[in-house]
């Protein structure tokens, strides 16, 4: 946008609406675009600026298997619960592979192979600070952390908090790789605006403690897989995300900080993907497209006048 443009929209309301709304649609229009060249995919999408409050959605309320996105309902539940003094921090978790099936109490483990951090086996039977336990969690994505914090807080607790802090369709019901609740289809299940929604809470201090928000979002950036949204933007850009992959499903979900501006949201859901690397750079090239809208914006705003 030109400087002269930048003034008109200033003195003229009706100008800047009219501005902002061709470029939403434009950004619309450019997301669906790249959608549309990966055949058979099916995205959620939820972009949110939580300065100015624009919103692009694609499918916003679609429910998808949650996959790892999950554990970022049960990382604020935890802290919640650390915060009305039912836990400690630092207290201590002893490590077993061994978990209740929601379907009927039975037992089930959950396998190294099939988890994105094997290296957490290696501390079966050991004693780890809950706080670690959240941290592999979400940092390495390890599902025996998750399933260890989601028995010490309750999967039904983490659902309600979700829905109080307004993820109205988001479903957490039970740890990872419980075997028979899958083939009776009880999965966890979210759509790309609930995320956003639960995002925004824990960026505005409002999804528990200002000081528990700040260890939350600390955790979150130190994510470790960064191929998905933190791809399509610029090296060094700081992003606040989880990630989430089962078979031909992909997702990310951050919070993108861009120096001098408030950050915004963008939540991308994926299936019917086959081809991970396919669903990786659909993912990525969404999150470019974001960042070309939202750039030019912040570079205008900031424009001397």
């Amino acid at each position: 946008m030109s400087a002269a443009l930048v003034v008109s929209a200033v003195t003229n309301p009706i100008i800047t609406d009219s501005l902002h709304a061709q470029a939403r649609d434009s950004l619309r229009a450019r997301l669906e675009e790249r959608i549309a060249a990966t055949p058979g995919a099916v995205v959620g999408l939820y972009y949110k600026s939580l300065g100015s409050g624009e919103l692009v959605t694609i499918a916003p309320d679609s429910s998808f298997h949650a996959a790892s996105t999950m554990k970022v309902p049960v990382m604020i539940e935890f802290y919640r619960q650390v915060e009305r003094n039912g836990l400690g921090e630092q207290q201590p978790v002893l490590l077993i592979n061994q978990f209740a099936s929601i379907v009927d109490g039975s037992p089930f483990s959950v396998a190294p192979l099939d988890d994105s951090d094997s290296t957490m086996y290696l501390r079966i039977g050991q004693r780890v600070p809950a706080r670690e336990l959240v941290e592999r969690m979400i940092v390495r994505s390890s599902n025996l952390a998750t399933n260890a914090i989601i028995a010490l807080v309750g999967a039904g607790r983490a659902d309600s908090t979700a829905h109080a802090l307004g993820a109205r369709n988001i479903r957490v019901l039970r740890g990872v790789e419980d075997g028979k609740a899958f083939q009776k289809g009880l999965n966890n299940t979210t759509t790309a605006r609930d995320l956003g929604v639960l995002l925004e809470a824990i960026e505005k201090r409002s999804a528990a403690s200002p000081r528990s928000c700040r260890e939350m979002l600390d955790i979150l950036s130190r994510q470790e897989f960064n191929g998905e949204i933190p791809a399509g933007l610029p090296p060094g850009t700081r992003v606040a995300h989880k990630t989430g992959q089962i078979t031909a499903v992909l997702h990310d979900a951050a919070l993108v900080y861009l120096p001098g501006t408030s950050p915004y949201v963008l939540v991308v859901l994926t299936r019917n993907i086959p081809n991970e690397r396919v669903a990786r750079t659909l993912i990525a090239d969404l999150s470019r497209l974001v960042h070309g809208h939202v750039a030019p914006a912040s570079a205008a705003s900031q424009a001397p006048r």
